[in-house]
């Protein structure tokens, strides 16, 4: 499988990878997970004299996992856990500054249920090292015309103390052929102050 999604509002990412499954697309087994994703965001800078200014952080993150898929009559979760690198630029007032690289490891695990047969729930966590990060999202979402819509949560937390939380509708697992998309829009609010709306599509293909 192929996928790749676009997180965009106050901060946006951007993200592409492929899952590799050894044992056929829906049966346990093992499978690697590899995706590589850049993205930027504007936070507090240096404070000159008393005054504060904004810089902008631009970073890259690359990953690959290994892990394994249970699947069930009512879902299929996963687990996964591997190395991982990032990148990072700041630009401010005072200039550019690249950061050294870094080098960690990332855990991330998902479930995707079915509470009933036109509901789905899902939940995603995924933990990294390389920048202390965390990024949770749960879902939930009944099925109209072939897509669950339903309500949404997702925070994202680092080590630089910047942290977003969002709060928006998706609709999840509408297809054009055999490509699945997913659809989310919202409102989030960040720890550098105040909210904005953000949007999210996500895409994906069986190989």
């Amino acid at each position: 499988m192929i996928f790749g999604s676009l997180d965009a509002g106050a901060s946006s990412f951007i993200t592409a990878g492929t899952k590799i499954t050894f044992d056929g697309r829906d049966r346990d087994g093992f499978a690697i997970l590899a995706s590589g994703g850049a993205g930027a965001r504007v936070e507090r800078g240096p404070s000159i004299r008393g005054i504060a200014t904004s810089q902008t952080r631009l970073t890259a993150l690359g990953a690959v996992l290994a892990g394994y898929q249970w699947f069930h009559d009512w879902g299929v979760v996963a687990a996964f856990a591997g190395p991982e690198g990032s990148i990072e630029v700041e630009r401010s007032i005072l200039g550019t500054t690249v950061l050294p690289d870094r080098y960690g490891i990332r855990l991330h695990g998902e479930v995707w249920a079915r509470p009933t047969e036109q509901s789905l729930l899902t939940a995603t966590a995924i933990l990294g090292s390389t920048r202390q990060s965390a990024w949770c999202r749960l879902a939930w979402g009944y099925d109209v015309l072939g897509a669950y819509l339903g309500p949404e949560a997702a925070l994202y937390v680092d080590g630089t103390g910047y942290s977003k939380l969002g709060i928006g509708v998706h609709a999840t697992d509408f297809r054009i052929g055999d490509v699945s998309f997913r659809a989310s829009l919202g409102f989030q609010t960040e720890s550098e102050g105040g909210g904005s709306p953000y949007v999210t599509l996500g895409v994906w293909q069986p190989w």
